[in-house]
This record gives structure tokens, sequence and C-alpha cells, in this order.
């Protein structure tokens, strides 16, 4: 398992756009420069900052999107050039194939919300916006690492719908209409979209975020690892048919 990770990592080098798709984590914080420049300074908490540039469009929207982007590429290549036939000579296992790929997704989430809350600390405090305290920023980081990590484990479907197409169309699509779909059950229903329960935990702490009703971790959880195991289950149903 862990020289298949390993491989992932190195071919990393050759996907350029990869690195490119690291660049939308400043989007936020660049807005947040905009939206927040023409206020009064003496009216904006860290807090506040922080909602906007990391705690709203980006792990509603922006990290789902870029994510479902990188389980296409991860997978496009080799379903397209039919190269799983021959890893499956080797042979390689299927599911430490798949969890290798899901293992570059949850370090790229890990990184894409370090650097969002980096630029965000820059965002707010160079320009003077903001002042530095130690427990908005600590704050910052651990649920920015929250969003990291559980991210992820929500788009696993998407990686399992990339992994059994050989084009990147029908992915891309999914990735979409799945992104979009949890934004709005959020407010309908939290707990039958595993992008919805991810938020809803992640936003259950933060001053100011009111949700309809109390968020009920058990539940949360138990949606994303039902649409989890369903993921990885019809990939390895998908990729034993490709051998």
């Amino acid at each position: 398992m862990l020289s298949l990770i390993q491989t992932e990592f190195l071919k990393l080098r050759r996907r350029k756009f990869i690195g490119v798709m690291l660049l939308t984590a400043f989007l936020m914080p660049l807005v947040g420069i905009f939206y927040f420049g023409t206020s009064s300074r003496s009216e904006i908490s860290p807090m506040q900052f922080y909602k906007w540039t990391a705690f709203s469009y980006t792990p509603w929207i922006i990290l789902p999107l870029v994510l479902g982007m990188l389980c296409t590429v991860l997978m496009y290549d080799e379903n397209q050039n039919d190269m799983l036939k021959q890893l499956w000579i080797v042979p390689v296992n299927r599911m430490g194939y798949f969890f290798s790929k899901f293992a570059v997704v949850m370090f790229y989430s890990i990184c894409f919300m370090v650097i969002t809350a980096i630029s965000s600390i820059l965002a707010g405090i160079v320009p003077g916006m903001i002042a530095f305290t130690s427990d908005s920023v600590s704050f910052l980081f651990i649920k920015c690492l929250e969003i990291g990590i559980l991210t992820p484990f929500a788009m696993i479907p998407v990686l399992a719908v990339a992994a059994s197409q050989k084009g990147y169309i029908l992915p891309v699509c999914v990735t979409i209409v799945y992104t979009f779909l949890g934004f709005i059950l959020l407010m309908v229903n939290m707990y039958v979209h595993p992008l919805s329960s991810a938020t809803a935990i992640l936003l259950r702490n933060i001053e100011g975020v009111v949700m309809n009703e109390p968020v009920h971790i058990g539940k949360a959880f138990l949606c994303i690892g039902v649409w989890g195991t369903a993921g990885a289950v019809w990939a390895r149903v998908t990729l034993s048919k490709g051998k």
C-alpha cells in the first residue's frame, strides 16, 4: 500500500495542472480583501474575516470542485490508455490502488486548506484589516485541518465515478452536480448528502453560523460513512471488470 502511495505522489510531478489548481486557495482571501476593504476596519473581527475567507464558499463549493477535478485527473490517463490492464497483471490490489488515489486526494486537500489558512491570515493582517490574535489563528488552523481531512471522505463517490470511466466528461459533470446538490441540501436535509453532512459538522461550532436545526454528529458521520462505503464498493466492482 505504501509503495502504491509513493508511486502516486511521484506521478504528480508530470501533472502541472494539479499544482495550478492550488492557486484557487487564494481566491476567497483575495475576495475578502475587496469585500472588507470598504468597511470600517474597527468593525471587522478576525472571526468575521475568516468566516468569509476560509469557512464559506471554500468548503461548500471551491474545495469540493477542486477535489473532484483532481479525482478525474488522477484516474483519466490510466483509464484512457488502458494502463489498468497492465497493473492487474502485476498484480496490484484493486482496493489498494483505489485508496492510494484517495491518499493523494487527502494530502492535496490538507495542503489546499493550509494554504487557505495562511493566505487568510496574511490577507487580513498585512493590510491592517484585522488584529492578530492567537485564539482566532489557532481556531482557523484547526478548523481548516478539519475541512481538509473530512471533505475527501465526502468525495469518495466522485473518485469512484472517475475510476469507472475512461473519459473525463461524466466525472466532471458528476462533480459539478454533486457539489451544488450538497450545497442546496444543507438547508433542506443535511443527512442525505455527504457534503451536506461534512459541512454541517464543520460549521457546528463557528461563531455566528446558525443552522436550521441542531447538528447530530452521529447522523452526519453515518451519512458520510454509508456513501463512502458505497463508493468504495462500486469502485471495487468496476475495477474488477477491467481485469
